[in-house]
């Protein structure tokens, strides 16, 4: 692999705003012109909630994890591949890309089993068909990068015994951008990265490493930004060479940071 690969992970407010999809799909034209591969991994928390409301199923949360029982599996998955991911290709499509829609379960290439969440007492929950990710076959996703596509994909996947798994999004990026052996994993987020005293954009954060991360986790690392911060290292640890958290709501920061070398955002190294 000569080019440079990057993968995205694309949630927040850019996936429910027209125009700031619109705007993300310049970005990724942009690193294509300039030979970069490009991948994207997507959540779609916001339609979920919306497809489990619509069929009376109430959402809940462990741990910020969203249990998913059987019958909500069923709606998530319809949520996450037929509609989010199949506007996404849309979206792309029109904006001279060549996007290809997946999920984990496509030719095998994401195998699962079921998560077992433990909380902070030691006391293990159940959250229903959550799955953890086992192996990654990264051969479809180089086939397709080396002939020019983008590979879209939705957080679901199979276990071996056809058991098929929600996986969270954020970890989910963060294994498949190691196992395709990504130079960089962006996470885009709702705010400029990771800040001492949000909102004071003074103090921002710009370099994190492990240590760093442990000493502020739970502290300044707070809710969401926990499983962003967590895949990113994660991806590190596995190979990936530079993480960043990046605002998906000001797309231009995507090509400000990969081809300008802009200081902007939360960069993480190990």
């Amino acid at each position: 692999m000569s080019k440079q690969r990057i993968l995205i992970k694309y949630g927040g407010n850019a996936m429910i705003n027209p125009r700031l999809q619109q705007e993300i799909a310049t970005q990724i034209l942009k690193l294509q012109e300039v030979g970069i591969e490009v991948i994207m991994v997507h959540g779609g928390g916001p339609f979920i909630n919306k497809a489990l409301e619509k069929a009376a199923i109430k959402s809940q949360f462990v741990d910020g994890l969203r249990v998913t029982e059987a019958i909500a599996f069923a709606e998530i998955q319809k949520a996450l591949v037929g509609e989010v991911n199949a506007n996404l290709i849309s979206v792309l499509n029109q904006n001279k890309l060549k996007a290809i829609g997946l999920s984990g379960k496509d030719a095998g290439m994401v195998q699962a089993k079921k998560y077992l969440h433990k909380q902070a007492d030691g006391s293990s929950v159940d959250l229903g068909l959550v799955g953890d990710i086992t192996t990654i076959d990264n051969r479809l996703i180089n086939l397709l990068c080396e002939a020019g596509y983008v590979p879209v994909v939705a957080c679901v996947a199979d276990g071996a015994d056809g058991t098929s798994y929600n996986i969270n999004a954020d970890t989910f990026a963060g294994k498949l951008a190691a196992a395709v052996n990504a130079d960089q994993l962006i996470v885009l987020t709702d705010v400029d990265g990771l800040f001492l005293n949000y909102p004071d954009p003074d103090s921002i954060i710009h370099e994190l490493n492990e240590s760093s991360v442990k000493g502020h986790m739970d502290t300044t690392i707070q809710g969401g930004m926990i499983p962003k911060i967590q895949s990113c290292m994660l991806a590190l640890n596995e190979g990936v060479k530079k993480a960043i958290i990046l605002n998906g709501t000001k797309p231009a920061q995507i090509s400000e940071y990969v081809i300008e070398n802009k200081k902007i955002g939360t960069t993480l190294t190990l």
